[in-house]
């Protein structure tokens, strides 16, 4: 009691009767320091960093169930010379899928009893392994109610000792005989997933592309310890949700485009009727060549399916351009007038005028374009949008997962000496932070951020907040913009590139912040700003894919900095050589694992084909515990009020409660 002085405990009396409440007695305050002074000794639990899943929904469930493959190594460690290959391959896959292959077993075994007895104790072996680093009140508060009794039993006895094995053995026994074993062990292959990832980071860009986002949510929804740092394409479905026509034309513009409409419509219940009903009225004897997607002619869709998406595809095309240049032209203070591309049509020479360079388009018909007003929407594409946005906004589910993507993100996250954040910090090319002016006040690194931030929250939970020095659409501006930190790039040339076929034209130029990332130096200038150790700390990145095919490391800066956008989306992996990154950050250190190719859960399930996954070490560390986190600062800080208490009670400030 040395650390507590008497006037600490007289300047905090008020807040310790308080917490009297809780802690009646000295008995009860000491047992609760005893507690957390221990669990500031266990080791900290583990990190697993993902980011740009883009709607690859198999892949991602794949990985969190098999803990990017450190669940495999867990299995060889713990069987290693008791268990051949086979039977290691095919506990793994029990584990990853415990109610698919169950089903398969029981019709494959003629010998049930034996197969769940000798199953049952490997899976209890693995699950005490995995538990073995937390409390057993952390634990306790895991398990399933219908069997915590059950298994906190099984995991905290030694069936080796002589006294205990037939009492250990007998409740397996039972399991068994009264035909519990199939949901016993579904809930300890559950409870293994728990225990191999304790904290889950997504670092942006969960939607688009891939055909499951609202799957992966849903999965994000149920997991204990999550955290989100919004990408560009998690934007535009936050804005779309929210009441934002340009980021709804761009979310169902970008499904189109990958012919994805049932996120949208079976997803979310978005009913696009309406648009397919526009589209063949307005673009029927067009053929919409520029906008049938290779991923449509990759898919099983029929070909009248594939022409209907690619008229849909261009009629809300037309209309996100029209959108954007109202918003544009509305708020000088994005700065986006070299976005303004329907005004610079020539539509007697089909042509366009680019900053003094002219390009043939290689599509001319545009029947709702007024040339005279070519931003003006028909009353036809004025209902359509209306129409359209009661349906997101009406969307229960949509909302639903807006909400959770506000209350488990942000624009970026500090946590265990890591700064975490999606796409970049607006930089000068001299790697000071540019200053953007929003509203009256000019705004850089962190402050710009934190700026962000709060009017993303605001558009969606209080709009009438925001007010017109801000722009129309803050949303719109963050998914493209070109000082928006979720981008990146000067512009967006969403146009050029179905209109053009010069790809002079398509160029997009990033910040650069993505050259200056390499410099270590910046990127110590980067995490002080963010009041984080330079010497300790990183910073981990997503946004742009990693070329590894072409022999760029995704360790940057001498490790300072990660980028683990790795191609999870089917899309990049052509570009990136392979099939996603994960980033492990355990008690002991830094790991990286590069995954292949995930082919399907069917093949994963039948054939036993687990994700094949190469995990190298980036950086040893001396064991680091929970005092050395976060959450052990908290703890810290919980104990130094309880040791207040300890003493207020002492010393009579506030009476026991007997």
């Amino acid at each position: 009691m040395q650390d507590v002085e008497i006037s600490s405990v007289e300047k905090n009396i008020e807040y310790l009767k308080l917490l009297s409440k809780q802690y009646p007695s000295i008995p009860s305050v000491s047992s609760e320091i005893i507690n957390l002074m221990a669990i500031l000794n266990l080791p900290k639990g583990t990190e697993h960093f993902l980011t740009d899943i883009h709607g690859e929904y198999e892949a991602f469930s794949h990985v969190l169930r098999n803990a990017s493959g450190v669940l495999k190594l867990k299995i060889d460690d713990i069987f290693d010379g008791m268990l051949s290959e086979s039977e290691k391959k095919s506990l793994a896959t029990l584990i990853y899928y415990p109610e698919q292959k169950l089903e398969i077993i029981k019709k494959e075994n003629g010998n049930m009893k034996e197969w769940y007895k000798i199953t049952l104790h490997r899976l209890i072996r693995i699950c005490r392994f995995t538990a073995s680093k937390y409390t057993r009140s952390k634990v306790r508060k895991a398990l399933p109610h219908d069997f915590d009794y059950i298994i906190e039993e099984l995991l905290h006895e030694d069936e080796t000792r002589a006294d205990k094995q037939n009492y250990y053995n007998q409740i397996v026994n039972t399991i068994i005989d009264i035909g519990s074993a199939d949901e016993f062990i579904c809930a300890i292959c559950h409870l293994i997933h728990r225990f191999s990832v304790d904290r889950l980071h997504i670092l942006g860009d969960i939607y688009d592309r891939g055909p499951g986002a609202h799957i992966i949510v849903d999965e994000l929804l149920n997991h204990h310890s999550v955290d989100i740092q919004w990408g560009n394409h998690d934007i535009i479905w936050m804005g779309a949700a929210a009441g934002s026509a340009a980021c709804m034309t761009n979310v169902i513009r970008i499904c189109a485009r990958y012919a994805n409409l049932e996120t949208l419509e079976e997803g979310y219940g978005i009913n696009l009727m309406p648009l397919a009903t526009f589209a063949l009225e307005y673009y029927g004897d067009d053929p919409c060549t520029q906008f049938i997607s290779r991923s449509s002619r990759n898919s099983m869709l029929r070909e009248n399916d594939i022409e209907l998406i690619a008229k849909m595809h261009k009629a809300i095309a037309i209309i996100q351009f029209k959108l954007e240049g109202e918003i544009i032209m509305s708020s000088p203070q994005y700065q986006m007038e070299k976005r303004l591309m329907l005004d610079k049509i020539d539509h007697a020479r089909g042509t366009i005028n680019l900053a003094g360079q002219e390009y043939a388009l290689c599509d001319r018909n545009f029947p709702t374009i007024d040339p005279k007003n070519p931003y003006r929407l028909t009353n036809d594409e004025t209902a359509l949008v209306k129409r359209l946005l009661t349906y997101f906004k009406n969307s229960e589910k949509l909302q639903k997962h807006t909400r959770f993507l506000y209350s488990k993100g942000s624009m970026y996250l500090r946590f265990n000496s890591n700064l975490l954040y999606h796409g970049c910090i607006p930089m000068n090319e001299n790697g000071t932070f540019k200053d953007i002016p929003i509203g009256r006040t000019q705004y850089c690194g962190k402050s710009l951020l934190d700026k962000f931030d709060r009017l993303a929250r605001d558009y969606y939970f209080d709009k009438r907040s925001i007010s017109d020095e801000y722009g129309e659409d803050i949303m719109f501006y963050l998914w493209c913009g070109e000082y928006s930190p979720l981008f990146g790039k000067d512009q967006m040339t969403t146009f050029e590139r179905y209109f053009i076929n010069d790809k002079a034209a398509h160029k997009e130029i990033k910040d650069p912040y993505f050259s200056l990332r390499d410099d270590e130096s910046v990127c110590k200038y980067i995490l002080s700003t963010f009041d984080l150790d330079p010497e300790t700390s990183h910073i981990i990145n997503g946004h742009v894919p990693v070329k590894a095919r072409k022999g760029e490391s995704p360790i940057k800066a001498d490790g300072k900095l990660l980028v683990i956008d790795g191609g999870f989306s089917k899309a990049y992996q052509s570009t990136t050589g392979l099939a996603g990154y994960t980033l492990i950050y355990d008690s002991y250190c830094l790991r990286l694992a590069t995954h292949e190719p995930f082919e399907s859960t069917e093949n994963a399930i039948k054939n036993e084909q687990d994700i094949k996954s190469t995990i190298s070490v980036l950086e040893r560390t001396s064991r680091k515990c929970v005092s050395d986190t976060d959450i052990g600062i908290e703890l810290n800080s919980q104990i130094k009020h309880l040791k207040m208490l300890l003493l207020a009670y002492k010393k009579g400030f506030i009476k026991e409660k007997k």
